[in-house]
């Protein structure tokens, strides 16, 4: 059953990709994808190119499929092993998901990170944004100032986004 849905869900894809997305097979193997999703423009990784895996279990799509980054990614919900914190990967997981649905959410993760769940402790997190969007390059070069009441460290950059850490990033 999961290679028939699988293989419906691949001729979907071909006919109707989702926005900013690919993904296929690797080699012959249907349970095995490699997907590829460009950087939402209106996010901190536009004209960024993300590669990610995707292993389906052989009870799909009564399981959730297996997706990780193989592209290294600066974000609170991805760790540094590729692994994402995505509900939709784990418990509110359905059966009436598809690859394709899987996909558009982790572009809209990219675009829209969920602060309440970090994957990654000690990551800052975009606690206020203005209306510019992040722009990744300048994050990487925060300043560091000092709270003197809380000793939290407030990480801001220049864009307006603040981030709010009990940790100091060093770059």
């Amino acid at each position: 059953m999961a290679s028939k849905r699988i293989l419906k869900e691949l001729k979907d894809l071909e006919k109707d990709p989702p926005t900013y997305c690919s993904a296929g097979p690797v080699a012959e193997d249907i349970f095995h994808w490699q997907a590829t999703i460009m950087g939402p423009p209106d996010s901190p990784y536009a004209d960024g190119v993300f590669h990610v895996t995707v292993q389906f279990p052989p009870e799909y799509p009564f399981q959730p499929p297996k997706v990780s980054f193989r592209t290294k990614v600066f974000h609170p919900n991805i760790n540094p092993k590729g692994s994402i914190c995505l509900d939709i990967l784990k418990e509110q997981w359905s059966p009436a998901l598809t690859i394709s649905k899987v996909l558009l959410s982790i572009c809209s993760l990219l675009t829209d990170p969920n602060p309440d769940h970090p994957l990654v402790q000690g990551l800052p997190t975009c606690t206020r944004m203005t209306g510019a969007a992040l722009d990744l390059k300048q994050a990487l070069k925060l300043e560091t100032l000092h709270s003197s009441s809380s000793q939290m460290k407030l990480l801001v950059q220049p864009l307006g986004c603040v981030f709010q850490t009990s940790h100091i990033v060093t770059l």
